[in-house]
């Protein structure tokens, strides 16, 4: 599938507990020996800041095969949040949001929608262009986010908040 990095255990948190997540970083850059660039470190640290335990770190070529694969995996192993990173642009071989519209059973426009109108805000241009999408697969919230390290930060900041209240959403039999 890609290269996974992961710690020994998975990373831990303090007080409180939002949830399992996955990060699945989308570049060619894989295909010449090289890594991600850091983007799932920091997707990682953004996560664990938030509360959520983070399983670990996959990075996959731009190519549908091995994107639907992690995706799938990741939805399979339970996980509550699957952020991808990179692949959302207009280059032909930007597909990860074709992929995701294929794995997903519900999208949520809204928050695909903040996460746009948050990078047009903050002058992110890679994220006002991403086609990125937000959706849920069974219980686990699918989101991409573009790969800048200006995009992961913005849209990580707007997405936290709104994916723990739909993994809340998700895990209450009562919703």
């Amino acid at each position: 599938m890609g290269r996974v990095d992961h710690d020994e255990e998975a990373i831990a948190v303090s007080n409180h507990h939002a949830g399992r997540a996955l990060i699945v970083s989308i570049t060619d850059h894989t295909l010449h020996g090289e890594d991600d660039g850091g983007a799932g470190a920091l997707v990682t640290e953004l996560l664990v800041e938030a509360g959520f335990v983070v399983d670990g770190s996959v990075t996959v070529p731009s190519d549908e095969v091995a994107i639907r694969t992690a995706l799938n995996t990741a939805v399979i192993g339970g996980v509550d949040l699957v952020v991808t990173v990179g692949g959302t642009g207009v280059s032909p071989r930007d597909v990860t949001p074709d992929v995701t519209s294929e794995v997903i059973d519900r999208e949520l426009p809204g928050v695909t929608q903040a996460l746009r109108w948050s990078g047009m805000a903050a002058g992110v241009t890679d994220a006002v262009i991403s086609r990125g999408l937000v959706g849920v697969s069974g219980s686990t919230l699918v989101a991409n986010i573009a790969g800048t390290r200006a995009a992961i930060r913005d849209g990580m900041a707007t997405l936290t908040p709104l994916a723990i209240h739909v993994i809340e959403q998700l895990s209450d039999p009562e919703v």
